[in-house]
Order: C-alpha cells, then structure tokens, then sequence
C-alpha cells in the first residue's frame, strides 16, 4: 500500500506513541525511604559484626589481655585489664593453696618488685597463682608498700591475708605437735604433755594444764556455754582428738581452749543440742559415749553396744539396772593407783591395765569418791565421762540401738585367745552362756 497521500506526521505519532521512553511514576519522598533502609541495614549489619566480636572474640581478647598482663602486672591497675584477670583468676583469688596452720617465715630483700614477691609466694607454696597477690595488692593501692624484712605466713592464709600479713613484719613462732587420739583419759593426756616436755621442749605448764582440766574456772566454762557441768566435775570426755600445733608462747589457759574449741566444731551444734527425747544430757550422753568408747573396736558396732547398756539401763535387766560396764572399774582403779605415783612419773604408768585388778570386777571395793565408777554394784551411768570419746561412739550414744533387745556381749576370740575387735551379742542369760562356751572363755 503507498504511504503517499498520507501526512508523514501520522506516522511519526504513531512511532513515537508506542517506542519512545516514557517516565516511570514516583510517589514523593520514594528516593528517602530508600535511604533510611539502607542506612537501617548499615546498623543492623554493625551490631551483628559487634555481637559476633563479643561472644567469638572476647575469650582472645581476653587472653591477650591476661597474657599482657602478666608480663606488665602495672597494667592490673587498670580497670578492664583488672577485670579480665580477676575471670581468669576464679576461686585462686580468694582460695588458700592448703590447710597447713603451721607458722612458717618468709623474707622480702631489698629491692623486690610486687612480681618478684608473688612468683616467690608462689613458688614456695603460699599462693595458688602469683597474680592473685599482685592484683590483690594493687586493688589495695599498696603495691609499692612491701619492705624488705621477716615476715610470717601459713599456707592457709588467702591472698588477701597474706598482703595484709607483708605489710607489718613480725617474729617467727615456733610450732609443737601435739597428737591426742580418741579414748584418752585426762591424766594419759597429761603424761603424753610431760613427754613431749622433756623430749620436745614444749612450752605448756603440764601442772597447771592438769589443774585446769580437773577444776575449769568458771570464766574459762563461761565461754562455752554449751559445756554444762555439774557441779566438781572435769573436763574429761570433752578434750577432743586431733593433732594440734601450739605455739611457743602458749599457756595451759590456751591450749585447754583449743581442745574444747575443737570439741564443739567436732561434734557440732546439732549433736551438742541433744532432744529432750533422748532423756539424757550431754554430760550423760558423753558418759556413755567414752564407755562404748573404750569397749567399741567396730564402728557398726558401737550403736549396738550403746543399745546393750541402754536396755540394761532401762529394763533394768539383767541385774536392776547394773551397767556392768568394766571400763569405768578400770579407770576408777587407775585413778586410785595414780594417786600414790609421783606426777612426773605418770609417763611410765600403764593405763587401763585390767590385769592390775586381782579380784572380780564386781567385787572391787572403791573410794567414796569413785563409787560411781563400780558399775557392778551402782545402777545407771556413771558420775562423768572415763576417756575422750569419737564422733562415732557419741552419735552411738544420742541413737543407741535398742531394737535388737541385746543384753549380753562379749569379745570374740579364738581358741588361742586371739581377738578380731568384734563382738557377739545375746539377748538372754542362755544365749550369753553358749556365747562363753563357744568363744572360749569357759569349757
């Protein structure tokens, strides 16, 4: 078809109308939203990088920290560096490396650092980390204060006690070790004091060590108010076994202390405090605690002996209510024979030696003032304790077992008269008697 006779614009308009470019519509303020989203992306994407350097990062940067650090201790002064090596530190800032009391001597030179004297702290076993001291001491501002000189320390001490301690020099103490074990009466104590005397040089006066333990002065038994005697009554039963270190300036006043101090840690608030239930007190508690003491070798066993002098006790059976208990004649016939020894010869007496005795046990005839003690002819407990019990015997005695209905028991022995240390029970006359026959002990 010829395009003449037609206007060339037409065609023109036509092209234009469908090819040529035509602008794209935008909403006011278009080209800013866009901005603010990718400025609120910029924001996002930052603080995921920071998270991710905080969680990741931090254990490197902090063992940067902590390594710098230990190679430049001045920079502990610093805030955030103190922090990081407190982390690091955890229970060493504040842990002692042992549980030995013993006083031991330590000396800074002329010229030592607050590192030089941490690593030594350290070496010697005062400190579980050098840096624990230098951090410690920094906090305190008195880094720079250490002089040279004696000092004493003890590997119980924490870090914070043994900066105080650098700060003010003072005299060595001399430590004697003293070792009481359980079932040890007061005047075996004594004589193991008077050894250690003569042998060791210990500095206690044993006399007045022994005056106290046998007539406590009131402002001493004030100080312990759970400690209730009756009236002329000793400290035996409550000196407890331990091995004890006594400095060289210590008084028998002193060393009593520790003993009875010990004694209320031992046993404990809860076995001190005894249920009215129990219808006994603690100095009848501890009575028979010391007898099962001495008669016990079996720790399963001592509940079951608590028991047998407890049915004995209650039932009256087998003879009123009579302990029977050889022990407490024992110690009443050694406390008679100790009194025509001279005391600095105590240390050669044999104690709890039945053999001293050469008539039946129900038989012995004792002083007024230890009748009490002749459990065959005395019903019920004994006045007090014979010999310093365990832990173990005086829970026997706060719980005896009476179920059992046991009221004989006898040592165990072979043909031979050899003893393992256990004991066989019988609830009556005719079981206790086969018992006899059967361990030996009659035909």
């Amino acid at each position: 078809m010829s395009l003449r006779g037609r206007d060339p614009g037409d065609y023109r308009s036509n092209v234009r109308d469908r090819y040529s470019y035509q602008p794209r519509y935008e909403a006011p303020g278009s080209r800013h939203h866009g901005v603010i989203r990718f400025l609120l992306f910029t924001v996002l994407l930052a603080a995921g990088v920071l998270v991710t350097l905080v969680t990741i990062g931090r254990p490197l940067v902090a063992s940067m920290v902590v390594g710098w650090a230990g190679n430049n201790p001045g920079t502990m002064g610093l805030p955030f560096v103190a922090d990081f090596v407190q982390s690091d530190l955890g229970a060493k800032l504040t842990q002692p490396p042992d549980d030995d009391p013993t006083e031991v001597q330590f000396v800074i030179a002329t010229g030592e650092t607050v590192r030089s004297i941490g690593e030594r702290l350290e070496e010697e076993r005062f400190l579980l980390d050098a840096r624990a001291f230098i951090l410690t001491a920094m906090r305190r501002g008195v880094s720079d204060d250490f002089k040279s000189g004696n000092y004493v320390l003890r590997r119980n001490m924490t870090p914070a006690d043994i900066v105080t301690s650098l700060l003010e020099p003072r005299e060595l103490h001399v430590f004697y070790r003293v070792g009481l074990r359980e079932g040890l009466r007061l005047e075996q104590i004594t004589a193991l004091l008077l050894k250690l005397k003569t042998d060791e040089g210990l500095p206690i006066d044993v006399g007045a060590f022994f005056d106290i333990v046998k007539n406590p002065p009131a402002d001493l038994l004030a100080d312990y108010p759970w400690l209730k005697l009756p009236k002329g009554a000793s400290l035996e039963g409550y000196l407890a076994p331990a091995t004890y270190q006594v400095r060289d300036d210590a008084t028998a006043e002193t060393f009593v202390r520790q003993l009875l101090t010990q004694f209320e840690k031992q046993v404990g608030e809860k076995r001190l405090t005894v249920p009215k239930a129990r219808g006994l007190t603690l100095h009848q508690v501890v009575t028979l605690a010391s007898i099962v003491e001495q008669e016990a070798q079996v720790d399963e066993e001592r509940p079951i002996i608590a028991g047998v002098y407890q049915n004995r006790i209650t039932r009256k059976l087998p003879a009123g209510g009579l302990l029977q208990a050889d022990p407490t004649i024992v110690y009443a016939n050694d406390s008679v024979l100790l009194e025509d020894i001279p005391f600095d010869e105590w240390v050669k007496f044999f104690f709890w030696d039945v053999s001293k005795i050469k008539v039946r046990l129900d038989a012995v005839q004792l002083p007024d003032e230890l009748a009490g003690y002749q459990t065959y002819q005395r019903p019920g407990l004994p006045p007090g304790p014979i010999c310093t019990p365990s832990v173990t015997s005086i829970e026997a005695a706060l719980a005896p077992n009476t179920k059992t209905n046991y009221l004989y028991f006898l040592a165990i022995q072979d043909k031979g008269g050899k003893r393992n240390g256990k004991h066989a029970f019988a609830k009556t006359l005719e079981e206790h008697e086969a018992n006899l026959r059967k361990y030996f002990y009659v035909q």
